[in-house]
């Protein structure tokens, strides 16, 4: 396990990481704060229908757009462990049935990777530019992150020595795969939530979470929440952190900061495995002793 510290936009001392790492999930919260750079640019609005469809950028985005999610399809998970070559986009919606809204937007919440397929065709249509070429401009380079790249082929994560399984294919990841430094991840989230990318109106949009569950077993929750591409949530110390746990084949990380803290640290944790609890709980633990 490792795992990387920051604070004031910058690693504390020690926390280095140099190794390459899939980011998983914590993708959302980039692919997030890229949406909410163009909201911030007046590119588009959080709450306004999106290509005649009955949900919004702000429903996509806390998982409230009524969307199904292609991790509930067996053969998706089939595909994945034969190493088969990932199904072109409209293929999966087909198999997805995903013009079939599973709830009415806004009225519930269901965890959605299909969603962030949405948020980041939004992000390539609004910028006319490829995904990756728009995550640099609009996240990346402004804050002074310069290692981390999207993986969409098998041979774009062929470098990634840790934590991706032999043979997987990126390109299952159909919202794109981010991987870089661990360090990165951590510097990412704490820069941001300083206030370096996006306005303070805009950074409390993303906190303000729904609470989608009770205490989890095995995981320091108390009170889980989501808000705009972060999970936010109480844990057992009384803390409120907000970040995001991803997990993929072989790994998980947990990229998570304080909500009160005046002095806020930023934890990023790597683990090969799959277990989340343990990941969450080393953040968690990380969190408490910079504090103390």
């Amino acid at each position: 396990m490792i795992f990387s510290l920051a604070t004031g936009g910058s690693l504390v001392v020690g926390a280095e990481s140099p190794a390459v790492v899939p980011w998983w999930s914590f993708t959302k919260t980039v692919l997030s704060v890229a949406a909410l750079s163009l909201v911030r640019d007046g590119q588009v609005t959080l709450d306004e229908s999106l290509w005649g469809e009955p949900f919004t950028l702000r429903q996509l985005l806390r998982h409230e757009a009524g969307l199904a999610d292609y991790g509930e399809l067996p053969d998706y998970h089939h595909a994945v462990a034969r190493h088969d070559t990932p199904w072109p986009e409209e293929d999966l919606l087909r198999r997805l049935d995903a013009g079939k809204l599973r709830y009415q937007p806004g009225a519930g919440w269901r965890y959605s990777n299909l969603g962030y397929l949405y948020v980041a065709r939004l992000i390539e249509q609004l910028t006319d530019l490829s995904l990756e070429d728009a995550l640099a401009e609009r996240a990346f380079a402004p804050i002074g992150l310069g290692r981390v790249r999207l993986a969409r082929t098998r041979a774009d994560s062929d470098d990634v020595v840790t934590g991706i399984a032999p043979g997987y294919d990126a390109g299952w990841v159909y919202h794109g795969l981010l991987v870089g430094p661990l360090s990165d991840a951590a510097l990412f989230l704490d820069r941001v939530m300083m206030g370096q990318l996006l306005p303070e109106t805009l950074l409390r949009e993303m906190r303000a979470r729904r609470i989608v569950a009770g205490p989890i077993q095995g995981r320091p929750w108390e009170s889980p929440g989501y808000g705009l591409g972060l999970m936010v949530g109480t844990v057992e110390s009384g803390m409120t952190l907000y970040g995001h746990t991803g997990a993929g084949p072989d790994s998980v990380v947990a990229i998570y900061r304080s909500a009160h803290d005046v002095a806020a640290t930023t934890c990023a944790v790597f683990h090969e495995g799959c277990d989340q609890g343990l990941v969450e709980a080393k953040a968690v633990e990380q969190l408490l002793a910079a504090r103390s």
